[in-house]
């Protein structure tokens, strides 16, 4: 990470969370398979669509900082996605299992959420409209899966994870 000026930690951080992405767009297919729940399993496959998309935002952002996707391992998704990793293949209750994948996808998508509150200040702050422009779709399709996540935990896992205990 480099934090010499503010311009560097922001680009620092878009590295960041681009990998972050890269990571999860590998990770979500098991997670979708491993969802028996459709609606789960949809909405997972769903949000593999918009992380794609946020790839390639992040990589017009890169670009216009002039520097190469890539260059930040984020640990922290890496620890995520372990988490998530070891919810998806834990024996038990299928209802259960996914209210698990829920709590971790949600996990996900709330360290993906701040992250991405914040660089939209950094990027309005640097004066940075375009950023700041695709940074906000960005956090604003994070917060539409989160709340999908929230509605299907709450309509039905969540109703029949209990059911079952």
């Amino acid at each position: 990470m480099n934090a010499s000026s503010m311009l560097d930690l922001y680009a620092s951080e878009i590295q960041d969370m681009y990998n972050a992405e890269k990571q999860l767009i590998k990770a979500l297919p098991k997670i979708a398979k491993a969802a028996s729940s459709e609606s789960l399993s949809n909405a997972i496959l769903s949000h593999l669509e918009e992380t794609q998309g946020h790839v390639r935002r992040l990589e017009m952002i890169l670009k216009d900082l002039h520097k190469k996707p890539g260059g930040e391992k984020c640990e922290a998704m890496e620890g995520l996605i372990a988490e998530g990793d070891e919810v998806a293949n834990a024996e038990g209750d299928d209802a259960v299992r996914d209210a698990g994948i829920i709590l971790a996808a949600q996990k996900v998508e709330h360290y993906e959420i701040a992250g991405y509150g914040t660089l939209c200040v950094f990027a309005k702050l640097l004066g940075r409209k375009e950023d700041h422009r695709l940074l906000g779709e960005i956090l604003a399709e994070e917060k539409n899966a989160d709340s999908g996540l929230t509605r299907i935990a709450e309509s039905e896992i969540n109703v029949e994870a209990a059911a079952s205990s």
